[in-house]
């Protein structure tokens, strides 16, 4: 009787084959799940939201192509970029207190939306969003085409952008809104606030798509695991090592043998149907 004890795997190897399925599953099912992508149904229509799909006239979508949107109102200024960190080519902030959004050296690149108020004759800046915590919803739930707000949240702060549908330009705000503390809420008009709709009944496909890789990913995942198992603990070196070989050998006949006896009634259904008929 074949044994394997001198070569079992460490635990290490199953847990490695056990995650890496595990992680093909998930980046196939939640495919799609980009922070700036929004879904929601309404009136038996489906509505959705790319914020970050390129358009006609803007390749990036709802992204600034300068890397920021700047609005300064007063002593204050407030920088912000959507569904990615902030770049700065030019005019980068030049404030205190950077340190949690790219520090002094490289102020605002590590944060999604900085503000800078002056305190005592000194800028001093505060992170308040960040895209890794940011979250989707539309400005009236009545009217999904009006748009969608992205929040954006900080330790202490956060950030409300209401994207207003515009078909025809890409606009920001020269204003933004101060509530409590620190809760900042500014405006910008652009395409891709619009959204695209389809009738909700279309999405059946894409729930049996996502019911369709579940399944493969799940037998995938049987099959490594049956085999990594029974190549090491039980020493089968062979392509016997797949659990329950016979059974995958056997399937395609199986299918087959399935499926032959409803194409005859068919055929015999269609031969009766377009029978001759005698004059």
């Amino acid at each position: 009787m074949p044994s394997s004890r001198g070569q079992r795997p460490p635990p290490l190897q199953l847990a490695v084959a056990c995650g890496f399925v595990h992680l093909i599953c998930l980046a196939a099912v939640a495919g799609g799940g980009e922070p700036c992508e929004f879904s929601v149904a309404r009136g038996g229509k489906l509505y959705s939201f790319s914020l970050a799909s390129p358009t006609t006239a803007h390749r990036h979508g709802v992204l600034s192509e300068d890397g920021f949107y700047k609005v300064a109102v007063n002593n204050s200024v407030l920088w912000f970029q959507l569904c990615d960190q902030m770049i700065f080519n030019f005019d980068p902030p030049v404030c205190l207190n950077c340190e949690d959004c790219g520090g002094p050296q490289r102020c605002g690149t590590q944060c999604s939306a900085l503000v800078s108020n002056n305190r005592g004759g000194y800028d001093v800046c505060t992170t308040i969003g960040r895209v890794s915590k940011s979250h989707i919803s539309l400005i009236d739930d009545i009217n999904p085409q009006k748009g969608v707000v992205v929040k954006m949240f900080s330790s202490k702060c956060s950030i409300s952008v209401y994207i207003y549908c515009d078909s025809t330009v890409a606009h920001v705000s020269d204003q933004f809104v101060l509530s409590g503390s620190c809760d900042y809420a500014t405006t910008l008009r652009h395409p891709s606030g619009c959204a695209q709709s389809m009738s909700a009944s279309g999405n059946g496909w894409g729930w049996l798509a996502t019911s369709f890789v579940t399944i493969l990913c799940l037998l995938g995942g049987y099959i490594l695991i049956g085999s990594i198992y029974r190549y090491y603990f039980l020493g089968i070196h062979s392509v016997e090592a797949i659990p329950n070989l016979e059974f995958w050998i056997s399937l395609p006949q199986t299918i087959k043998s399935m499926l032959l006896p409803a194409a005859r009634g068919h055929n015999r259904q269609s031969r009766d149907t377009y029978a001759p008929v005698d004059h």
